[in-house]
């Protein structure tokens, strides 16, 4: 098992686009070859750490900038941080970038079309009836990433394969 640095894994894109499931699948193959690995899912916290934030822009804003201040501890203690969450500001993830050590921004990249269609937890449906406002992609942004470290694209390549190609950036970088 070798031994990290610490780091950050960011995953960003659209709600459907396989984030969680992509960090699942990066954390299956890591394990095995890095030392400690922590899933932050933006989704749990919301639970938790970002409790009682809702959708503004200035509750997403808070909700992320909490998320990469407990990852910046995280990697300071030297482990490796997969954090997914939507993430849809250009300013969060420069902020998060700022802030967490060994940050490497992953944009898990995929149609609008493909993820309605995905939509595993019915939110597209309920937010283009209207009951769900400032919903990422239909009544509120998702800025593109102008930058990313790397863009896999779960439209085009098996989740196990976009894994892979996550794998060695990390390996790379924080092994």
């Amino acid at each position: 098992m070798t031994e990290v640095r610490g780091g950050c894994v960011w995953l960003t894109g659209l709600s459907g686009s396989g984030k969680t499931t992509l960090a699942c699948a990066v954390a299956a193959q890591l394990t095995a070859r890095l030392c400690e690995i922590v899933l932050l899912d933006g989704d749990e916290l919301r639970k938790t750490l970002c409790a009682g934030l809702g959708f503004s822009r200035t509750d997403r804003v808070e909700n992320i900038r909490r998320i990469a201040r407990y990852a910046r501890e995280l990697a300071q203690a030297r482990k490796l941080v997969i954090v997914a969450a939507i993430t849809p500001y250009a300013e969060m993830r420069a902020d998060a970038r700022q802030h967490v050590p060994g940050y490497i921004e992953v944009w898990v990249k995929a149609p609008l079309n493909v993820c309605i269609n995905r939509d595993p937890k019915g939110l597209y449906a309920r937010a283009m009836h209207g009951d769900l406002p400032n919903f990422t992609g239909i009544s509120d942004p998702y800025e593109d990433p102008e930058h990313p470290d790397l863009v896999v694209r779960t439209d085009l390549l098996p989740i196990e394969r976009c894994a892979e190609l996550i794998v060695a950036r990390v390996l790379a970088e924080c092994g």
